[in-house]
């Protein structure tokens, strides 16, 4: 019993002072995300700049792995390889994605923020970690630690931070000795966040269907194409990634293509729906308004910017595409648009980062506790049909999701 409470008074003072360290990073971060957003609406100019930030974003991170001799990309996988002890994770990592974000947000980049949180509360976790002379399964738990402390400041969903760190390392395994520090940490950075005035994440639904049989079918159905959706998406953006790496083999070039690119459609189409993370037009979407091509548009738009250079993550633009598609097909099948852009945006989630457990808790913490069998539902159709499909292909899927055996293969 005193190992036991010796491990937890530990973790509950270690937690504490990573929830606190992501809490402010993640609050100051939320902040200037927020800041260049509203600049940016301001200011439609500042979009023809994009190819330029790509640049000036290219420019930052070859210099950083010059001078730091860095092997290997700067990203999220590296993140989760860390916490299985395959990597390390240098300190700057932080100050790099904290800028390269606020520039690709700033300059209309169709980017979400997450990958920021991961890769901020990772590297926060990592250096405490280090100073602290943890050994290395200490480490690996301080790391989901910093993972879920900046992810809930970022968002105001502590529960699902908690969980989405546990279940994105290693599907079908859950590091369960991480639950306590990783709640802990998550629940003071979501108060430090509250006390520098940030509001969580909260989109109110307008009706809520009773459960009922038809309610029932037509949450399957839409589920199903949720699923199809979350493997567009990550096809999308892989082989976006693919090709101009193929083609354009030159970091500078490739991120000024893709900047000038993003530039061009956003004039031929005449909106700025498509640039920044779009929270907006979710809200709208959350309400029972999207256009057909918004989905579509939204997801040629991410995987254009991801692939080419710009920095930010996949999660909020998967919010996007599902929402506005869960909107247009609900309304289709009969199913009231913004309960289904609900479905919508916490499947298509589930299907591209392959956190069921996450994804139903997220339904709760953003929607409400209403209809919870039904976004249960919708999260474990989209986790089982969408396959060994993953927006990180770091993440390892331990299990087969249709049958209980080992697999042990990386998501693609």
């Amino acid at each position: 019993m005193l190992s036991y409470l010796k491990f937890f008074s530990k973790w509950l003072v270690l937690a504490a002072l990573v929830g606190l360290v992501g809490g402010l990073i993640g609050s100051a971060f939320h902040l200037a995300i927020d800041y260049v957003t509203e600049f940016r609406g301001g200011h439609d100019w500042i979009i023809y700049l994009l190819p330029i930030g790509g640049l000036l974003i290219v420019a930052l991170y070859h210099s950083a792995a010059k001078i730091q001799h860095l092997v290997g990309a700067l990203d999220t996988n590296r993140v989760l390889e860390s916490v299985r002890g395959e990597n390390k994770i240098p300190f700057v990592m932080a100050p790099l994605i904290f800028l390269s974000t606020i520039l690709t947000h700033l300059l209309g980049g169709s980017a979400g923020r997450e990958g920021a949180a991961l890769q901020l509360g990772g590297s926060i976790g990592y250096r405490l970690g280090k100073l602290f002379r943890l050994d290395e399964d200490d480490l690996h738990i301080i790391v989901m630690s910093g993972m879920s402390a900046v992810f809930a400041a970022l968002f105001g969903t502590p529960l699902t931070a908690s969980f989405f760190s546990l279940e994105v390392i290693s599907v079908g395994k859950m590091h369960y000795a991480s639950l306590v520090p990783c709640m802990v940490a998550s629940l003071t950075a979501s108060q430090i966040a509250l006390a520098c005035g940030l509001h969580p994440v909260r989109l109110p639904l307008t009706a809520v269907p009773e459960i009922q049989l038809l309610t029932v079918l037509q949450v399957i159905l839409l589920a199903v194409f949720c699923a199809m959706v979350s493997i567009l998406f990550c096809i999308a953006i892989g082989k976006t990634e693919h090709i101009l790496h193929k083609y354009l083999k030159n970091d500078y070039l490739r991120v000024f293509v893709g900047g000038t690119v993003i530039l061009l459609l956003t004039l031929l189409l005449q909106t700025r729906d498509y640039n920044g993370a779009g929270m907006d037009v979710v809200a709208r979407a959350i309400a029972g308004e999207a256009k057909i091509e918004a989905f579509l548009l939204k997801l040629i738009f991410t995987a254009i910017t991801i692939s080419c250079g710009f920095k930010g993550g996949e999660i909020v633009p998967a919010f996007f595409v599902g929402s506005t598609f869960g909107c247009v097909f609900g309304e289709l099948i009969g199913l009231n648009p913004g309960f289904a852009a609900a479905i919508g945006f916490v499947a298509v989630f589930c299907g591209v980062v392959n956190c069921p457990v996450a994804a139903t808790i997220l339904a709760i913490e953003v929607f409400g506790g209403n209809a919870l069998m039904l976004f249960a539902l919708a999260c474990g159709i989209s986790f089982m049909l969408s396959g060994n499909f993953g927006l990180y292909h770091s993440q390892i899927l331990l299990y087969s999701k249709l049958q209980p055996r080992k697999i042990n293969q990386y998501a693609h």
